[in-house]
């Protein structure tokens, strides 16, 4: 039997840069845990095109909620060919009930504890519904195919997963949804199988916080140092304050550069979120702190909550440019489904669209409190431009002098995209203008 995973696009007539494009995992995991009675083939669509004729007897599609849409189509178009499809990821997750409108079966949560179960079934025709392990056992070692992987990635960055789960709980966050509130591991043992099996070098923790558990990061930390790796990831500011020895042990493990979710500089917007870094000055100094360690700073900030004004987009670029950040993703709120966000605003009446290919971070899909819609679609396109000026990238230059050719490297890229960016901006105020 063979069977199709596939990773659909947003959108079929358009490709992200590649340059900007975020590893994949899910599906190379989900091939690593079938059995070697199955044929396995992984289409991802922004390098691949999708063949409706492909010979295949099972289809298996991971969305999230933009590229849900997509994946929907996928599935009707396969399903009308006279193929079994199963849909997972985070929107399936959250929505199973819609995504089986489209699907003969929905994995909800984490493949591990199920694929194999539902692949008999599908075998043996009693393929349910639903399929969902609420604890599955991450201690088992899952074989990737690293050439495959590499084979798909411009600068050959191999992705790493190494916890799941987050305990912050954040009122626009859906990761809860899928991973839980309970951190769990994969064994040091087996990260470091992974990097050494892989022959790379160069490697992306996939993690939502990979010093959620400092023990553990400790650990990970020394097992890697010896071999020799570079890698980046995502991490929580607030644990990275207090922790000198943390910092170090990443630096000195081959980290150049972390994703810190600072999600704000408004003081009152920090001081309702769960997150235990209340004041700008705490943020600055853990700025110093990591950049002190020879590791970039790649900001996220998220524009629209209800505390926002106009004034929050000049406010947080003089901050980011003050501390000499190396570079910024300025997102849009998104009130995904399944978060809080996404409630309160449903109920206040203040949604407007729930066509999901617009949830990507980047397009206005509510009523904004404190402006217009269009106000903050413009707010967020005009501080990532400010950002990413000449002036502004010449400034924070001298605050990442430690590593300049990969800072000038990846703020060049940034800059490559504000052009595309900018020239969008007249079809998204038409849009905007007609809501």
């Amino acid at each position: 039997m063979t069977i199709l995973l596939i990773s659909p696009t947003v959108d079929a007539e358009k490709r992200t840069n590649k340059g900007l494009m975020i590893p994949q995992l899910a599906l190379y995991i989900l091939e690593g845990l079938t059995p070697e009675r199955f044929d396995v083939e992984v289409i991802e669509e922004e390098t691949q095109e999708v063949n409706l004729e492909h010979k295949c007897d099972l289809v298996a599609i991971s969305c999230m909620t933009a590229n849900a849409p997509r994946a929907y189509q996928l599935c009707d178009d396969f399903q009308k060919r006279g193929k079994t499809v199963v849909l997972g990821g985070v929107h399936p997750t959250i929505l199973p009930d819609e995504a089986l409108l489209h699907a003969n079966a929905v994995v909800i949560g984490e493949a591990e504890g199920v694929w194999e179960t539902l692949l008999c079934d599908f075998e043996n025709n009693t393929l349910k519904q639903k399929y969902h392990n609420p604890n599955p056992d991450l201690e088992k070692y899952v074989r990737k195919d690293f050439r495959k992987i590499a084979s798909k990635r411009l600068f050959n960055i191999i992705p790493i997963l190494t916890t799941r789960g987050c305990p912050y709980n954040c009122d626009f966050c859906c990761v809860t949804n899928l991973f839980g509130q309970k951190i769990r591991h994969i064994s040091v043992e087996n990260v470091v199988r992974d990097i050494k099996e892989s022959k790379a070098k160069v490697f992306i923790f996939l993690d939502d916080n990979i010093i959620g558990n400092p023990a553990y990061a400790k650990a990970l930390f020394r097992a890697i140092k010896p071999l020799k790796i570079k890698w980046v990831g995502q991490a929580s500011i607030s644990l990275l304050v207090g922790d000198d020895e943390l910092i170090r042990l990443a630096a000195e493990s081959g980290c150049q550069s972390l994703f810190l979710g600072i999600e704000s500089v408004s003081v009152k917007q920090l001081l309702s979120m769960r997150k235990s870094i209340k004041e700008i000055q705490h943020l600055e100094r853990a700025f110093k702190k990591v950049k002190k360690m020879g590791i970039l700073i790649h900001a996220s900030i998220v524009f629209g909550f209800d505390d926002d004004t106009k004034e929050i987009f000049d406010e947080t670029v003089q901050f980011l440019v003050r501390n000499k950040v190396s570079t910024v993703s300025f997102n849009v709120l998104t009130p995904y489904p399944g978060t809080k966000v996404y409630e309160k605003l449903k109920n206040e009446d203040r949604l407007i669209t729930t066509d999901w290919k617009y949830y990507d971070h980047n397009t206005v899909v509510f009523k904004p409190k404190n402006m217009t819609p269009l106000e903050l679609q413009m707010g967020k396109i005009n501080a990532r431009k400010k950002f990413y000026s000449k002036t502004s990238v010449l400034k924070r230059l001298l605050g990442n002098w430690y590593k300049p050719f990969v800072y000038l490297s990846m703020n060049l890229g940034h800059m490559k995209q504000v052009k595309v960016e900018s020239s969008r901006v007249a079809n998204l105020k038409t849009n905007l203008l007609r809501q």
